[in-house]
């Protein structure tokens, strides 16, 4: 069931959608964490998927994650979600978007999968950054634009999420330390790329199979990066298949040594850990930090 507040916030943005003014007919929950609670919603005889928060906790989440998804389909590369529309009412807000039934990948997913993921990334900006900020997970994230990706990588990713750690004391001054003597070897660390548009948060749960086998991604934390980004956090928790890879760099080939800046570009997304987890994400950290600032 979605609060009992929500239902007719839903009900007029589907009726506006559909052109029928009706009822909800049903709901299938989905599924909840600490962010958000999902549901199956059916309308008129059609179906749409609805998630839910609480608006004072995570101010216009939804309204950024429509935009980062609007962006994502409108390159015409890989399956997304139609925005349906968001609102909000009382305490809550919400998201409705196109349902997608899940299906089974069949032997050319993967492939499909890394040829998309490349013509997504073909698309670019002069600079580094998005028009708005965003989240990733439930931590605001920075996007102002950057001329270079040293320079956002360092101040849009790292120092606002290291602050945020060291004011929980997850890093000692020695760590503090070896984060400048990485941030004045970041340029020499990179090939220079044009910026590309990323998904953000390209981890397994972030992505399905649709019922005619087709790659589908949701839950973006979009901006125009270095694309090793997505490749990185691609194999951070794992789940993506090596013919996943091998398209990718036949479609649009990576720069010589990126398996060995997979760790580096990792520093983001571990440090997003260390700041909604803790626990032994700050010791992986560590240890890329001694590899690569010594």
């Amino acid at each position: 069931m979605i609060p009992l507040s929500l239902a007719p916030a839903v009900e007029k943005l589907l009726e506006n959608k559909t052109g029928i003014k009706g009822r909800i007919e049903e709901t299938k929950f989905l599924g909840g964490g600490s962010i958000n609670d999902c549901v199956k919603v059916v309308y008129a005889g059609k179906s749409f998927f609805m998630k839910w928060n609480f608006a004072d906790r995570y101010p216009k989440m939804f309204e950024k994650e429509a935009l980062g998804l609007k962006k994502l389909l409108a390159t015409e590369s890989i399956k997304i979600p139609e925005v349906i529309g968001t609102g909000e009412e009382g305490k809550h807000a919400f998201l409705a978007l196109s349902y997608v039934e899940k299906g089974r990948p069949d032997q050319a997913f993967w492939n499909d999968f890394g040829t998309q993921l490349a013509q997504l990334h073909k698309n670019t900006n002069p600079n580094f950054g998005f028009d708005q900020d965003n989240y990733i997970g439930s931590l605001e994230q920075k996007n102002n634009f950057c001329d270079n990706w040293p320079e956002f990588f360092v101040g849009m990713r790292l120092e606002p999420q290291i602050r945020m750690a060291r004011d929980k004391g997850a890093f000692d001054s020695a760590t503090l330390m070896a984060f400048e003597r990485l941030f004045a070897r970041i340029e020499k660390l990179f090939p220079s790329e044009a910026p590309s548009l990323i998904h953000g948060d390209l981890w397994s749960g972030n992505f399905f199979c649709n019922e005619n086998s087709a790659p589908v991604l949701i839950d973006p934390a979009v901006y125009y990066g270095h694309r090793e980004m997505d490749l990185a956090m691609s194999k951070l928790f794992g789940g993506f298949d090596n013919r996943f890879y091998e398209a990718y760099h036949r479609s649009f080939p990576l720069e010589k040594g990126w398996q060995e800046r997979v760790d580096l570009c990792n520093i983001y997304p571990l440090l997003v850990h260390v700041n909604l987890f803790g626990g032994g994400y700050a010791l992986q950290v560590k240890s890329i930090l001694r590899y690569f600032a010594g």
